[in-house]
């Protein structure tokens, strides 16, 4: 049985990153991760660039992107 709670709390949330935490500016229940586009479930969200306003769904991903925006080959 679906609540009213998990119809809110449904889809892709758009957020906020700050240095230390995150905002929820539209529920959802995920976001895409920046650099592979695979969903991450917001109870999984642990990497993110307060710059650059992305999330990526691991320390893997957000090296490549470093990587990515430094120069530095793969």
């Amino acid at each position: 049985m679906t609540s009213a709670f998990d119809k809110e709390f449904s889809g892709e949330a758009v957020l906020e990153f700050t240095d230390s935490d995150f905002m929820i500016l539209k529920p959802g229940n995920f976001v895409r991760c920046a650099v592979t586009g695979d969903p991450i479930p917001l109870r999984d969200l642990r990497y993110w660039s307060a710059e650059l306003q992305e999330p990526y769904k691991d320390a893997y991903a957000s090296v490549k992107r470093w990587q990515e925006l430094n120069g530095a080959g793969s």
